[in-house]
């Protein structure tokens, strides 16, 4: 009992003293690898790694980090069996840094640790322990056959083919790894057990020339003795339809499996169990699944337990062994498409027929999980819509082609779970026909997108912005579905180049679309002409034709530069730069004394239309202007990212061509008073937005640029290229009360009519829905198009002022500029340091901003109308506080340059 009483008080005494122990000053937060916590099965040769440095002080940058890796966790930990260490190396550098150590091998998991020391003297402790896991690094890594099913039929409306083996594994597994890719989509089960929680892979890329692999742990899914491994194929966008006029088999007629599963025993010896000619192949009871068709299938053809060891593959068929050249193959880099929130169904309306209609109360990207009883033979058909017509019937006409829908037979007698396995629907509203009564609770729709990080929320006074908000962050989710889709719902779901350009400043608010973009861009250069032209759509299911125009094609250029400054990812220009160079090169090819006015372009793609038979105005914008600007904004592009990559005679010889395409621009599109010969916003915007104009007459264009807006009412006329930069040039130019008006209008053409009328996502019309309730032109009307959700990157730069002032968030600004009828905003960004904030509020007659400030990060903070005032932080007059630079003023307002920290400024608002 003594000893009891002993180790009692002895263990209250050290759990006390532990807490009395202050928390260290500094440690480090987040370590990833290539942007990933823990990536299993990466192909990148020199690996980047990243952390976070956590610390409660002010002003805190690092003064130098050192890493170390090795293979065993263990040994790491105590500084034992080190494969590289970098030493102590001086640098604030805590972001992408490269790994330096030999070569790396295939298969091989990378145990890493860092620790840092600031500047004031501080040392963190070892991070974490973390790794990165090798795939196949090398093709001759691959030692399975390419397998196709041997049944009977043809690459149309045939049932989902099915494959499946068994084998022995006669020792104690320690790990398994499984490395498996295939020709269309494919789901794979082990011993019953489905393969990881990603959807639609291997995904989409241009799979001819980039075709991505899955690595799966799967350890814990085998046995000791005999397994069984059983893999559905569909044909995905490898053989379905795409795009129109039953355009098929892009990549091929065959769907096909390579399958890979390495074993390592607990003795240390290895198996490979792969994909060969002793294989199965049958089909079951996915009787049909398309991406624009949906899936129909029949519980009644289910085999049972065809993934376990136990059953007996009788009357299967075998398999064709092809020779396919595995060169082609990558390891999956971009997040992958996953499950992520559910919506619960309400009941809206019945039809005659006994049709019951439900809402999600969200138009959303997935499908929809429903359980069911009922006899053998019964069906439920599902159909998904985005909208119902004003007098509240289903609407389908918006998704064309596209069938959209889900057929499901009923094996009888129990109660049934299904959810699609092979498509996904955009969809608010679902229409069920079924026999059997159906109960809202058992209907569940789930969404799927790629798997993103949530970066970014912005949080406003205005209820109708807020809305506005999260409209554009469901149409990045919706559409950013492995590619940067235009919509996701009709017989479309392509990744148009013109789209994705327009929102990528946007998206990198909202998400971390780093590897996202990454992956896109390599097919992007993997899918572009010989000659340079780059496809509207990637990947290229559209031909090569389809390509070169302006604003489109832009997207080899700006997306990466975009990419850039928001991650201050230096490789991204590196792998891209001869697709960048390719594209500027075509447009430099196909000028006339600097003048590229030839070829096909979407122009302002959508733009408002007014009615000229009213006022004889028009908002056409002369779409070689417009291919102008594109052109200086890309040469722009490449002259900066030469700078940044040390390529300096490409630098001069960019800069030189640059001052030459502006020239001809003003010459073949200004008058020598300034006037555009088209007088519309985009072509104001984009003069503007690029500097095409001399510096003495963009003053006055910009006041031209202003009046037409008050012309209109306060309402835009710009399309998908105008209307990213509006509300930019605005304010860049002193109009920043115009701006505000335009964000705030209610009534068509504006950001809000679409919010005022029920939306849920961006629109892709400005009138997707007219005033009178009917709808625009079916032929094109998508009610879940990001485009223009563009304005988000403006509400975040300017509304709460929260930019990049270096590549990367190293340096950040933060200048908020209040207008409009906001009492507060707020904008948050978790960036590659650690979360930035700008939060202001007009309250009792005072401007309060609170801000926090990453740590190893600077900012510039512009404190409006704060020039003359009287300013405290945290209650204390700001020029008694020594730990702030002294204010400097400039203009009306107030500027201070700060370390890391939280800081909240407070003082008198002048109206």
């Amino acid at each position: 009992m003594r000893i009891f009483v002993f180790l009692f008080c002895l263990l209250a005494a050290t759990a006390t003293s532990l807490l009395a122990q202050p928390a260290p000053k500094l440690s480090v937060g987040e370590p990833t690898c290539e942007y990933q916590n823990n990536p299993l099965g990466i192909d990148v040769k020199v690996p980047r790694l990243s952390w976070k440095l956590v610390s409660e002080q002010r002003g805190v940058t690092q003064k130098s980090y050192e890493l170390r890796v090795g293979f065993d966790d263990k040994a790491l930990a105590k500084g034992a069996n080190i494969l590289w260490q970098s030493g102590v190396v001086p640098s604030d550098q805590s972001v992408l840094v490269n790994y330096g150590g030999p070569a790396l091998t295939s298969r091989q998991r990378y145990y890493w640790q860092v620790r840092v020391v600031d500047n004031k003297g501080n040392t963190s402790a070892w991070s974490e322990m973390k790794w990165w896991e090798t795939g196949l690094l090398q093709s001759s890594d691959w030692t399975a056959a390419w397998v196709e099913p041997d049944l009977p039929g043809d690459s149309v409306h045939s049932p989902a083919p099915m494959l499946r083996n068994a084998f022995d594994l006669k020792k104690m597994v320690k790990n398994a790894r499984l490395y498996i890719t295939s020709h269309g989509i494919y789901e794979c089960f082990i011993n019953g057990q489905r393969v990881g929680d990603q959807y639609l892979t291997p995904g989409w890329t241009s799979y001819n020339k980039r075709l991505q692999y899955q690595t799966y742990n799967v350890t814990t899914l085998l046995t000791n003795g005999r397994n069984a491994t059983g893999v559905i194929l569909s044909d995905g966008w490898y053989r379905g339809n795409l795009a129109w006029e039953n355009n098929r088999n892009i990549y091929g007629k065959n769907l096909a499996l390579l399958f890979q599963l390495e074993v390592t025993y607990t003795d240390g010896t290895k198996e490979t169990i792969a994909s060969n000619d002793q294989w199965k192949s049958s089909t079951g009871a996915v009787v049909q699944a398309g991406i624009y068709y949906g899936e129909a299938y029949d519980a009644r053809l289910e085999k049972k337990d065809w993934t376990l060891a136990s059953y007996a593959p009788n009357d299967w068929r075998g398999v064709r062994v092809i020779k396919v050249p595995n060169d082609n193959l990558v390891a999956s880099y971009s997040p992958p498409v996953k499950k992520h929130e559910t919506f619960k169904a309400k009941p809206v309306s019945t039809t005659a027929a006994g049709e019951v209609i439900y809402d999600f109360g969200q138009n959303l990207v997935g499908f929809v999980t429903f359980k069911v009883k009922g006899n053998a033979g019964d069906q439920v058909v599902i159909h998904h819509a985005e909208v119902l017509d004003k007098k509240g019937n289903f609407y389908l006409d918006n998704l064309r082609a596209a069938q959209a829908e889900v057929i499901y037979t009923l094996k009888g007698g129990v109660e049934e779970t299904f959810e699609p396995h092979f498509s996904f629907f955009g969809f608010r509203y679902i229409r069920i026909k079924s026999k059997t009564k159906i109960a809202p609770e058992n209907i569940v729709a789930t969404t799927l997108y790629s798997d993103m990080a949530s970066t970014g929320t912005f949080t406003s006074s205005n209820a109708l912005i807020n809305q506005l908000q999260h409209n554009i962050q469901w149409g990045q989710k919706g559409n950013f579905v492995d590619v940067p889709t235009d919509c996701p719902q009709r017989d479309e779901r392509l990744g148009w180049t013109g789209d994705a350009q327009a929102f990528a400043r946007t998206a990198a608010y909202n998400m971390n679309v780093a590897t996202f973009f990454h992956k896109w861009l390599k097919d992007l250069a993997a899918d572009q002409v010989a000659d340079g032209r780059v496809p509207f759509v990637i990947p290229n299911v559209l031909g090569e034709n389809a390509s070169a125009s302006a604003g489109w094609a832009d997207a080899a250029t700006i997306i990466p530069w975009n990419i850039y400054n928001a991650y201050g990812d230096k490789r991204i220009l590196e792998t891209q730069y001869e697709s960048m160079k390719a594209w500027v090169g075509f447009m430099e090819k196909n000028s006339t004394n600097n003048l590229w006015n030839k070829g096909f372009h979407f122009g302002d793609w959508l733009f408002y239309r007014p009615n000229d038979d009213t006022d004889g105005r028009s908002a056409v914008t002369d779409k070689y202007l417009i291919a102008q600007c594109f052109f200086a904004n890309s040469t722009q592009i490449m002259a900066n990212t030469a700078k940044v990559l040390g390529k300096e005679d490409d630098a001069k010889r960019y800069t030189e061509s640059l001052k030459k395409i502006k020239d001809a621009f003003v010459q073949e599109y200004m008058t020598p008073n300034g006037r555009l010969v088209a007088g519309t916003q985009t072509a104001y915007v984009l003069a503007l937005n690029f500097d095409m104009l001399p510096e003495n007459l963009r003053a006055q264009a910009a006041d031209r640029l202003a009046q037409n807006v008050k012309d209109y009412g306060n309402h835009l006329t710009t399309g998908f290229l105008g209307t990213p930069y509006l509300c930019e040039v605005l304010t860049r130019y002193g109009y920043l009360d115009v701006a505000y008006n335009l964000l705030l209008q209610e009534t068509y053409p504006s950001w809000l009519y679409p919010v005022k009328m029920g939306a849920t996502t961006i629109w892709e019309r400005w009138d997707g829905i007219k005033t009178d309730s009917t709808f625009q032109t079916p032929g094109m009307n998508s009610f879940n198009h990001y485009a223009y959700g563009a304005i988000g990157d403006w509400m975040y730069r300017r509304v709460t002022g929260l930019r990049e002032a270096a590549p990367g968030y190293k340096e950040i600004i933060i200048a908020p500029q209040p207008g409009g009828n906001f009492k507060h905003a707020t904008a948050e960004l978790n960036t590659q340091y650690g979360p930035a904030k700008s939060a202001w509020k007009i309250e009792n007659g005072n401007f309060i901003l609170a801000i926090t400030i990453p740590a190893n990060t600077t900012a510039q903070v512009i404190l409006p109308r704060a020039a003359d005032a009287k300013i405290t932080e945290g209650g204390i007059d700001i020029s008694k506080l020594k730990s702030l630079s002294p204010l400097a003023a400039e203009g009306g307002d107030g500027k201070l340059q700060l370390g890391s920290g939280a800081y909240t400024f407070t003082y008198g608002w002048k109206p």
